[in-house]
């Protein structure tokens, strides 16, 4: 009886590890990159809760805070010109003004592409809305996209321009991940509208701004060439950094992370999932990302650079020359400044990141020695 008794324990045993998640699945660790050929300091401690921190053609920096402000910032003096407070945002938990991006013809058409919660007759709710940029302050808003669920938590909220000049947005699941399967529900997904706001004809499902599907919470979103990055939060395992593919199911809720136990295996293989190039159990939280190809910090040369929130670190992403693998992750500024919401990358090769921390978030500047 005994023998009998061990026997089914061991059995248990092996069916619920083929069921579970990895406990690390991820495709390369994380180790210490070297800082030694770097300097950093802070620019400013005066922003509360930035999210979006873009360079702008007036040589400027370009960053939002949730709360609503728009505003510049001197790269050199880290002073700040407020640009414009929209009324209307309100910020709630995570939810607030959030992704931004400029036209990339800004001095012959000085647009700007703005996203935003706001309270719609009683629903927290999101929109994306197209200002012109016209004496030093943003005016004539014009609704391209509106009614995408929001909450105070799981609203991604990225925004990209592609080089066919196709307006990328993110949207996580707003706190209901059934939704991210629903390919009727704009939460969850990545969509993808012409700059006037007009559905283009060739999006994967007539009518529809979907683009991607199966996102749980996606911060983080650029474009190198025509390839389309972006990082995801996951839930308790498998954050990820994943390369966007028309039409494709990235997997949430039913998929976290790779396609890596057996209930997975079958709903990846019956739903064409896409998996990530890189993922993180446990998780670390990763927000903005951007691409780095400069000469300034040879180091980082063909790499993404991820702002990362629970963990509080930039990391570099060394991608091969292909560009569809990560061949190494580096870790830099871990616990230096807390939560890293962001970054940006300047023509002469400056990298810039925001802080998440509350009050006295940072700007900080990081360049070769």
């Amino acid at each position: 009886m005994r023998a009998w008794i061990t026997l089914a324990v061991l059995a248990g045993i092996l069916l619920f590890s083929t069921c579970k998640k990895s406990p690390k699945s991820t495709n390369t660790p994380d180790t210490p990159g070297n800082d030694s050929a770097l300097t950093d300091k802070v620019l400013t401690d005066k922003l509360t809760f930035p999210w979006e921190v873009l360079w702008g053609p007036d040589n400027k920096l370009w960053i939002t805070e949730r709360g609503g402000k728009i505003s510049s910032i001197d790269p050199v003096t880290g002073a700040i010109t407020p640009i414009k407070n929209i009324s209307d945002v309100v910020s709630r938990g995570e939810g607030g003004l959030l992704g931004m991006v400029l036209h990339p013809d800004f001095a012959t058409t000085p647009e700007v592409f703005v996203a935003y919660n706001y309270d719609k007759s009683g629903t927290y709710i999101k929109k994306i809305v197209k200002f012109t940029y016209s004496g030093g302050t943003l005016i004539n808003p014009v609704v391209l996209l509106d009614n995408i669920p929001a909450a105070s938590i799981h609203n991604g909220t990225r925004l990209a321009i592609s080089p066919d000049k196709k307006l990328f947005i993110t949207s996580g699941d707003a706190s209901e991940s059934l939704r991210a399967q629903d390919k009727n529900n704009p939460a969850g997904k990545i969509q993808r509208i012409n700059l006037d706001g007009s559905i283009s004809t060739d999006n994967p499902i007539a009518g529809s701004a979907v683009w991607s599907y199966g996102h749980r919470n996606s911060q983080g979103l650029v474009f190198v060439g025509d390839r389309l990055y972006s990082s995801e939060h996951g839930n308790a395992t498998d954050d990820e950094i994943n390369i966007i593919q028309k039409g494709r199911n990235f997997g949430w809720p039913n998929v976290e992370g790779y396609c890596n136990t057996n209930e997975e295996k079958s709903f990846c293989a019956a739903n064409d999932v896409v998996e990530p190039i890189q993922g993180w159990t446990p998780t670390i939280a990763p927000s903005g990302i951007d691409y780095y190809n400069k000469e300034a910090i040879s180091q980082w040369k063909n790499s993404l650079l991820l702002a990362v929130l629970k963990d509080s670190e930039l990391l570099q992403l060394k991608l091969n020359s292909a560009g569809d693998k990560v061949e190494s992750v580096n870790t830099f500024y871990k616990n230096k400044y807390g939560r890293m919401r962001n970054v940006a990358i300047s023509p002469d090769g400056k990298v810039f990141i925001i802080t998440s921390n509350g009050s006295n978030d940072k700007l900080i500047v990081v360049s070769g020695k």
